[in-house]
């Protein structure tokens, strides 16, 4: 009876709690938009607009192709933004340490913070990531035979992964280069939105009195700086991750994919999908900020109402 209150009451609880609100609202606000990125940069031809792979997508797979491949980021977003959130804010506090408990630490420390929770994070994030991106790719049933196995969700493709391609080969192909964007990035995202956030407000990284509007637009532009820094290592990775050990046009690595696509379509294709990104970027990561600090929110003034209430019980009971 007493497990949620005390799970509630310590900080790793309630950033568990409250990261999965903010990865939650995320992964449902801009989903539609992340399919169209793959599907972009995964396109060996780039004739195709975003509205006309969107359109395209629509007509001949429905509306729901746009949500294909969400049960697995969904499924892992509560553990995955505890991770992240707990972690940079025990790594930013240990890159500062001289810092008073109740300051917030130095952009620097906001910075180191985030690299670390970016590395650490693709542990998790890679085999997800993988997961999504071969449902998001996967063509719609077709009723000839000659068609490859069409995976029923996530569970099915990870088993079949596994099966044919093993750990090391398969679930956790392109880690690498997960961890090059990330590691990079995490730190551009946490650093521009501590500092966002005070110069709309200044004073609010110490009293977290900041408002919605700061919170969306902080967060937004936060998640449109980590993308612009790392977009091209995004575009190596979705193509890496999109084949198997099976298909015909193989890469043999991060340099061989990198060299092969630039020959092949120009520098352009490393860029090819980012107005896509930055839009998806600024929806997802507003409202992941904006859930995640409500929420927090929300929790400590709980907390408190309920340690007031007890102490009231307890000085009655007297």
């Amino acid at each position: 009876m007493d497990f949620w209150p005390e799970f509630l009451a310590n900080s790793w609880g309630r950033e568990f709690v409250a990261g999965g609100f903010g990865g939650t609202a995320g992964v449902i606000a801009g989903y539609p938009l992340d399919t169209l990125r793959i599907r972009q940069q995964q396109c060996s031809s780039n004739k195709g607009s975003a509205f006309s792979i969107l359109r395209n997508a629509v007509a001949r797979e429905g509306p729901c192709a746009l949500y294909r491949g969400m049960a697995a980021p969904l499924a892992s977003v509560t553990f995955q933004n505890a991770i992240a959130f707990q972690t940079y804010a025990v790594l930013s506090r240990a890159c500062d340490p001289n810092v008073a408990k109740d300051d917030p630490p130095s952009y620097k420390a906001v910075a180191l913070g985030g690299i670390g929770t970016g590395a650490i994070q693709s542990i998790v994030l890679s085999p997800v990531e993988l997961i999504k991106i071969r449902l998001q790719l996967q063509p719609k049933p077709q009723s000839n035979t000659n068609q490859p196995t069409i995976h029923k969700g996530p569970l099915d493709v990870a088993r079949n992964i596994l099966r044919k391609e093993g750990w090391r080969r398969g679930i956790y192909r392109g880690l690498t280069i997960t961890v090059l964007r990330d590691a990079p990035a995490h730190g551009v995202y946490f650093w521009t939105y501590e500092y966002v956030r005070e110069q709309l407000h200044p004073g609010v990284r110490k009293n977290g009195q900041e408002t919605f509007r700061t919170m969306l637009l902080a967060g937004g532009l936060a998640g449109v700086a980590s993308w612009v820094c790392c977009y091209p290592l995004d575009v190596i990775k979705t193509r890496i991750q999109a084949q198997s050990e099976f298909s015909t046009a193989k890469y043999s690595g991060i340099v061989d994919c990198f060299r092969t696509s630039v020959k092949e379509e120009g520098y352009s294709v490393l860029w090819r999908g980012l107005g896509t990104a930055v839009a998806r970027a600024f929806v997802v990561n507003g409202a992941v900020f904006t859930a995640y600090e409500t929420a927090l929110r929300f929790i400590l003034n709980n907390n408190s109402n309920n340690n007031n209430h007890e102490a009231i019980q307890t000085e009655t009971a007297l």
